[in-house]
This record gives C-alpha cells, sequence and structure tokens, in this order.
C-alpha cells in the first residue's frame, strides 16, 4: 500500500473552490426570463417539465432540470440557466445557486469526457480511498477524456471505498481496480460490472447464494423504471403539474385590499 498522502485543502477548509466567492450586489435584480425572447430547445422543455411533474414543488426538479441543460450544453452556462429558468419561471440567480452548490454541475466550459468520482469522506478515506484516488489519477495519465477527481461523499458507505463513474455507482473497490477502471473507458466496456451496483441482487454477495454469479441483463433497468411495462418507461409516470406560486397582480392587489 502506497504511503497516505494528506487530502489538500483550500484555506477556507474545504477541497472545492469557489463556494465562498462573494456574490456581486451590483448586479440588477433578477427577473425570470421572458418565453417570448428566452429560446429553449423542445426537447430540453420536455425533459424538463417531466421532471417538474414529478414534484409537488416544481423547485424540487432544479437539479434534474439543471443536470439536463448541462447535457445538452456541456456545462451550466448562462444560456443553459437562462434556458431552465424560462420553463420553470424562476430566477436565474435561484439556479445559479443551486449550480453553484452542487459539484456535479459544472460552472466553468469543459470537454467532454468521463467523470470518475472518488469517495475520500470518512469511511472511504478508512478504507483507502485516498490510496484509490492517487492510483486512479496515476492510471489516467494525462488522458484528457477521463476526469478523476476526490469526492466529499457519495453516500454508499456500505460499499467503501467507493467511486462513481458517469454516474453509476462501483464498489468495494481496491487499488488494483484502477487500472481495470481505466482500462473499461478506454475501450468503450461497462466498468468493472460486477461491482456495480446497478447489476448486484445485494451489495453482499452472500446474502443470496449464487449472488457473486449475477451478470448483467441483457437490457439493465435502473432503479427509476424497475417493475415498469415496457409501454410505461416509454412515457414517464404521470403526476400533476407543480403549480406557480407566484401571484398575478390583480390576485395581489385584491389580497393587499383584504389585509
Amino acid at each position: 500500500m502506497s504511503p497516505r498522502i494528506p487530502v489538500p485543502r483550500f484555506a477556507h477548509g474545504s477541497r472545492v473552490p469557489g463556494w465562498d466567492d462573494a456574490v456581486d450586489l451590483t448586479k440588477d435584480p433578477a427577473e425570470v426570463p421572458d418565453p417570448a425572447s428566452t429560446p429553449v430547445p423542445e426537447d430540453l422543455r420536455l425533459e424538463i417539465e417531466t421532471a417538474m411533474a414529478k414534484y409537488p414543488d416544481r423547485r424540487s426538479a432544479a437539479i434534474p432540470a439543471l443536470h439536463a441543460a448541462q447535457a445538452r450544453h456541456g456545462w451550466c452556462s448562462p444560456e443553459a440557466i437562462d434556458q431552465v429558468a424560462c420553463v420553470m419561471r424562476l430566477t436565474p440567480a435561484y439556479l445559479t445557486s443551486v449550480a453553484t452548490f452542487y459539484d456535479m454541475l459544472e460552472n466553468e466550459p469543459r470537454p467532454v469526457h468521463h467523470d470518475v468520482y472518488v469517495c475520500t469522506n470518512i469511511t472511504c478515506s478508512m478504507l483507502g480511498g485516498d490510496e484509490l484516488l492517487q492510483e486512479l489519477v496515476a492510471a489516467t495519465g494525462e488522458n484528457p477524456s477521463i476526469h478523476v477527481r476526490g469526492f466529499e461523499c457519495l453516500g454508499a458507505c456500505d460499499i467503501a471505498p467507493m467511486a462513481a463513474v458517469d454516474g453509476e455507482y462501483i464498489g468495494p473497490l481496491q487499488t488494483v481496480d484502477a487500472v481495470r477502471i481505466v482500462e473499461d473507458l478506454e475501450s468503450g466496456r461497462d466498468v468493472l460490472p460486477e461491482k456495480n451496483i446497478r447489476y448486484r441482487q445485494s451489495v453482499d454477495p452472500g446474502v443470496q447464494p449464487g449472488a457473486e454469479e449475477f451478470h448483467p441483463p441483457e437490457h439493465p433497468q435502473r432503479a427509476d423504471t424497475a417493475g415498469l411495462t415496457e409501454a410505461e418507461q416509454r412515457s414517464d409516470r404521470p403526476g400533476p403539474s407543480a403549480p406557480i406560486e407566484t401571484l398575478p397582480d390583480e390576485a395581489r392587489e385584491d389580497e393587499d385590499t383584504d389585509t
């Protein structure tokens, strides 16, 4: 095992830069973008509206909506933020606060690449997460198509040490798995399917006999489509559209008169 190397931190104590940047108080008050002057691609609009329909409060769809915009634009650009804000009827400032808080939302232009997030929080760190991160960085070398970084917590302590590879949770991992992960990504193969929790009946192979021999299904289902028929998978589950909380001017005037 390689010697433990302290994880570098910024002066404010975090491993993530920019979270404590001061707000620009000179900007004009934010407004909800006007649909008449804010073109939104129809497929992006549909994806955002589908996400909004899943929640009683449309603001709960901010993260999946921003992910959808990032997938189209490559990052949460001002244009992407405006498009999401237009559909969700929110201010760009509200969505910017979400985009700058969550590490998996990019706020600067970046090349398209594979994302490998290695959890380095307490449980994973104690079980070798920091060493795994070092091995992955070394295995990646100068390959610009693979982006490896440490992550504060991925919420999967039961499979520590673990990593998220293009959104797929994989673990428990060993340092020797680093080379295999990079090779699988470079060749276009499924990354360590035997350790991908989406393909496993249990995180503990001993729970069910033969679970260690479980192989990826021919057409694997994700958790949010498990149990649905083929027709139901093609269309999103029905749900009420979230109401718009902003009162029209007439209703606001009536409310002021009543008080």
